[in-house]
């Protein structure tokens, strides 16, 4: 009687165990559904072509495009520094002429309408973008590689820009050297043009005087700058770019028509 009351006890028992440990267990099955719109939202994933199309990257790879093409310049400026100063002088003067011969169209164009004269040549001069192109690789860069490398030999560079050396390098430059190339340019081109020597005196007679006006409102302050903070290597350079501006005056200059001429 004892065994059988001890049997149905643990009977009990265990039923009653089985019933609390699963209390918490939800009656229905847990929506799948549900659990999927609970998760965090995939992050996407750009691809190398969408990172590089992206403004910051393509602006990162033009400053690195930049930055590999001048460190290219440098090292073939330092290899063959006469070759490559006469091939960048050739490249601005060629430009700087189209650039004075646009100037000059659109000036007769003006005129040619005010005056209702529309008969104007927008055609490009190809000669004449040749011979400032020549101008520029024979004799320009090559005229100033060898004339900064006496006037360095003669006045070393100093550390400090702003030196008595400077003052006197730059007065040298613009009181001596500059009126005596500027000679150079008028007879070189003027050869160039196929003009006579009495032509290309005629000439120098007419526009000397105010060429070298010009000539020292520009490059007096540009020369400073060109030789108190510009490294050696680089001074032909510097004086390149702007010789690009003072080559459009000079084109415009040295291929004005008689009509502007007579004004």
């Amino acid at each position: 009687m004892m065994a059988q009351s001890l049997a149905i006890s643990l009977i009990f028992l265990g039923h009653a165990q089985y019933h609390s440990a699963n209390a918490f267990v939800p009656p229905h099955p847990v929506n799948q559904r549900t659990l999927t719109s609970l998760q965090l939202p995939e992050i996407p994933h750009f691809s190398a072509a969408a990172k590089a199309s992206s403004p910051r990257s393509t602006t990162s790879l033009s400053v690195a495009g930049f930055e590999e093409a001048w460190s290219s310049y440098l090292s073939a400026l330092e290899a063959d520094p006469l070759l490559v100063k006469s091939i960048t002088a050739g490249i601005i003067l060629g430009a700087a002429d189209l650039t004075g011969q646009a100037v000059q169209q659109n000036m007769a164009a003006d005129d040619g309408s005010s005056s209702g004269d529309i008969s104007t040549s927008t055609g490009v001069d190809i000669a004449r973008f040749v011979r400032f192109a020549f101008f520029g690789f024979i004799l320009q860069a090559p005229w100033n590689h060898f004339y900064y490398q006496l006037l360095d030999g003669a006045l070393p560079p100093t550390d400090d820009p702003f030196t008595a050396t400077t003052g006197i390098k730059v007065a040298i430059d613009q009181f001596i050297q500059a009126p005596i190339f500027t000679v150079i340019i008028f007879g070189f081109l003027g050869v160039l043009e196929g003009k006579s020597i009495d032509e290309i005196k005629k000439q120098l007679d007419d526009d000397y005087v105010d060429t070298m006006f010009a000539n020292w409102k520009l490059w007096v302050p540009a020369t400073a700058v060109n030789i108190a903070f510009c490294p050696p290597l680089l001074r032909v350079l510097f004086l390149n770019v702007v010789f690009f501006f003072w080559s459009i005056f000079l084109s415009l200059k040295l291929n004005k028509t008689d009509d502007v001429s007579e004004i």
